[in-house]
């Protein structure tokens, strides 16, 4: 069994595909750590919302 790149640079070049398959990943990567945290961010604005509605009852 023999291996199917023969150093780093030909496995990033990819055998000429390498600039498409990378950035194909990148924006794979991007999009993948947006919908992780868009969701936590946007329930640390609703809890901070809530707390400041409780707190305007609690102070009446």
């Amino acid at each position: 069994m023999s291996p199917q790149f023969h150093g780093v640079a030909e496995f990033l070049a990819m055998g000429g595909h390498g600039p498409y398959v990378w950035s194909a990943y990148g924006v794979a990567l991007v999009v993948l750590v947006w919908l992780v945290v868009q969701p936590l961010r946007r329930r640390a604005a609703i809890l901070k919302s809530v707390r400041q509605v409780l707190a305007r009852e609690g102070n009446r």
